[in-house]
């Protein structure tokens, strides 16, 4: 019997599934659980399946028994044979059966494949495997950088029709572009190869980790044989250890497989995928590189969609939680909301604009929350960041006497520098599966999404807050028109672009001063809006920019710039259907072309990945210098961004907590530098700005060439900043330099 996974793994840990039958006609499957409830709940879940017969079956295993018996691919199973990416041939050696395979009486579950293989259909390799389940989870695009540790397991990759890789121009970046990918997508996947591209990708991964994003970080590792044969490897530090990526990986994932013994494999990548998926966090995959053309009986059936569990919701707990802020409120005379990244998460969105619209409060958001709720609403005040918030958001959040916070996580950047006037005896916290009331009772098990809808049904309306906020509320004011030939500031520079913005545009700010003048704009309904404040990385942007853009188009497609072709993206596509309709049967691939359309739109609720967006991102000239060479790959991709960098030659954010020498750079020529990374083989159009009048002909002249890449280097003066950066940056300062105690 040969043994293969079950998607499954972290709903019915002890579920074994059984290939027993296979012929021209149909594909069975048994699986047997000690979990009759869980397995019941399984069957459920599959009955919405397209092309998948599940029925459930109780006391039914002798007759079950003899089908088996009867089926003559169960007694002798042939060896499945399918071509390497050599051309050679790999074998799989037939499975001995074990007692971990031993049916469980009374239960068993048969599905069948209403649509089956063909006959002249081969068996996937572990590569393709990989593929396959990618593009199943909405993950159509990957981002890597080539080594010969991974270079079989990338030649198996992008046979997949639906599969688009992206050639970074280091792992760094690429992992950055994941990143975006997976802000858009709802998950991303970067692949590298062993310890010199792992650990260059590190940064990029603690940065997923930290900004709650899931990540399918896969790296080629040794051949199998080699971690038994106390050598000593290229790409390692001279010791016969071949674990040091995996324990630094460890650190900065929420889930580790290694894939040594192609009988694990189905089984580890369904654990770490789900993983992944579940907890929103990067998981790690290591693959011997010897492994990826093998074929192996685990990897015969269509994938089926994987059946992730719920969120874990106490409803005992939850009702006593609701019961509980219910008659808090009560006594509260200016009850307002406060929403946090964490919102991100599931439907915990569309929950709390429900709770917003029953319960008539206020709300304003962190800024790490900008773009996750809409700022058009008539109930939205705006940004509460201390001494950055907007006028009269941090007066009225600071004066409430009941603040309900959703999915907020409190930082020294957010709190600016642990200087927010908000009392914990004053807020209820809804956050990490718990519910906790004004630093007293705190109830645990409970979704917030699931809490959020309770709590809608039995709040009730008080608009006090809101209406002492339409009392005092002014406008801000808008910087007047500066003087012809006057060089931009930057309050100018970004009254502009609120008058540009849509809701078909992304904007992406990266760390430093781009972060304070971007969280001003108010968005237009429909505009997204991305930030990396947690982990604030410098340099993060550009490949986010990339990621965020590919996701955004769709459609990018793996094109060799050595060798393009001339008949463009979709004659290639077309060419790789083709070629893997050869391979693996025409049958099998239209089956898949119609699965993996986005797990995500339900499970992870992103930003639409149906909506494409033009993305406008702001950039420093410092940050731009970490990672700029991966413009040249949103050229080679035909990405369309609106890159604005601000020259002021320096970390302005650094100077501002702590200024030095050091926070200089060397003042390059950007769009000369940028125009020859494009050699002339791309669509780039590229402008410098020194006066109001350039930036208002450069802007229309970028919105106006939809299809290339836009570069906009505007110069401003070295002490030129927000005045949000300004009050921030004293109190980081102060944070930083508190001296030592003795504790």
């Amino acid at each position: 019997v040969a043994t293969h996974s079950c998607p499954t793994l972290s709903v019915l840990p002890c579920a074994i599934c059984c290939l027993i039958a296979e012929d021209n006609s149909k594909m069975q499957t048994r699986l047997h659980a000690q979990t009759p409830r869980a397995l019941r709940s399984h069957v459920s879940s599959l009955s919405h399946v397209p092309n998948v017969r599940a029925s459930l079956t109780v006391g039914s295993a002798k007759v079950r028994n003899s089908e088996a018996a009867s089926s003559p691919a169960a007694a002798s199973p042939a060896p499945a044979v399918s071509p390497d990416g050599n051309g050679t041939h790999a074998t799989v050696t037939k499975h001995k059966a074990s007692k971990s395979v031993a049916p469980v009486q009374p239960q068993s579950l048969t599905i069948a494949t209403s649509q089956p293989p063909s006959a002249s259909h081969h068996v996937p390799n572990l590569g393709v495997h990989i593929a396959n389940r990618l593009v199943e989870v909405g993950c159509t695009t990957v981002f890597g950088v080539p080594g010969d540790f991974n270079l079989l397991l990338l030649d198996q990759l992008i046979k997949h029709p639906q599969l688009n890789a992206v050639w970074c121009c280091n792992e760094l970046n690429a992992g950055y572009a994941a990143d975006g990918y997976a802000r858009k997508r709802g998950i991303g996947c970067l692949v590298v190869t062993f310890t010199v591209g792992g650990l260059s990708a590190l940064n990029a991964v603690a940065g997923a980790y930290s900004e709650d994003l899931p990540l399918i970080v896969i790296s080629g590792t040794p051949n199998s044989n080699d971690y038994s044969s106390n050598r000593i490897l290229h790409h390692t530090i001279g010791l016969p250890d071949f674990n040091q990526q995996l324990r630094a990986m460890k650190e900065f994932t929420c889930c580790q497989v290694t894939i040594t013994h192609i009988e694990d494999a189905a089984r580890l990548i369904d654990t770490a995928i789900s993983a992944a998926i579940k907890y929103r966090k990067p998981a790690y995959i290591e693959v011997s590189c010897n492994l990826p053309a093998v074929v192996h009986p685990s990897f015969t059936r269509l994938p089926v969609p994987y059946n992730l569990p719920v969120p874990h919701n106490n409803k005992a707990s939850m009702d006593a939680a609701v019961d509980a802020v219910v008659k808090a409120l009560a006594s509260a005379v200016k009850p307002v909301l406060l929403a946090g990244p964490q919102l991100r998460k599931g439907g915990a969105r569309t929950a709390f604009m429900k709770l917003v619209e029953a319960s008539k409060f206020p709300m304003a958001i962190l800024p790490d929350a900008k773009g996750l709720i809409d700022e058009t609403h008539p109930q939205f005040m705006g940004l509460y960041w201390g001494c950055a918030s907007w006028p009269c958001v941090c007066e009225v959040v600071e004066s409430s006497d009941c603040v309900i916070t959703v999915g907020v996580v409190w930082t020294d950047y957010t709190t600016c520098g642990y200087s927010l006037l908000l009392s914990m005896d004053k807020i209820i916290q809804v956050a990490g599966e718990r519910v906790v009331i004004k630093s007293g009772t705190t109830f645990g098990c409970v979704d917030a999404e699931y809490f959020m809808n309770a709590l809608a049904e039995k709040v009730q309306p008080n608009s006090m807050a809101m209406d002492n906020f339409k009392r005092m509320y002014v406008p801000p004011g808008v910087p007047p028109r500066q003087l012809p030939g006057e060089g931009i500031i930057t309050t100018v520079l970004y009254k502009h672009i609120q008058d540009m913005l849509t809701p078909d545009m992304a904007v992406i700010a990266e760390t430093g001063d781009a972060w304070f003048h971007t969280q001003t704009l108010r968005l237009p309904k429909g505009t997204e809006y991305q930030i990396q404040m947690r982990y604030g990385s410098i340099g993060w942007s550009v490949g986010c920019v990339l990621g965020y853009s590919a996701a955004a188009k769709g459609t990018v497609r793996h094109i060799d710039g050595a060798q393009r072709p001339k008949d463009g993206w979709e004659a290639v596509a077309s060419r790789r259907l083709a070629a893997a309709k050869a391979e693996y049967g025409a049958s099998t691939v239209d089956m898949d072309a119609g699965m993996g359309q986005g797990l995500m739109a339900s499970c992870l609720d992103g930003d639409s990945c149906a909506t494409p967006k033009r993305v406008l991102a702001f950039i420093g000239d410092g940050s731009f210098q970490m990672s700029a060479q991966e413009v040249s790959t949103m050229l080679r991709y035909g990405l369309n961004p609106i890159i604005i960098l601000v020259n002021n030659r320096g970390y302005t954010i650094e100077v501002e907590i702590h200024d030095g020498p050091y926070n200089e750079v060397n003042n390059w020529n950007y769009t000369g530098f940028v125009e020859a990374l494009n050699n002339g083989q791309g669509k780039l159009w590229t402008a410098k700005v020194n006066t109001e009048e350039e930036l208002e002909a450069a802007l229309a002249t970028a919105q106006k060439r939809t299809q290339d890449l836009c570069f906009i280097e505007v110069t401003t003066h070295r002490e030129d900043c927000s005045k949000a950066l300004l009050e921030w940056g004293s109190r980081v300062a102060a944070a930083n330099g508190r001296p030592h105690m003795n504790h």
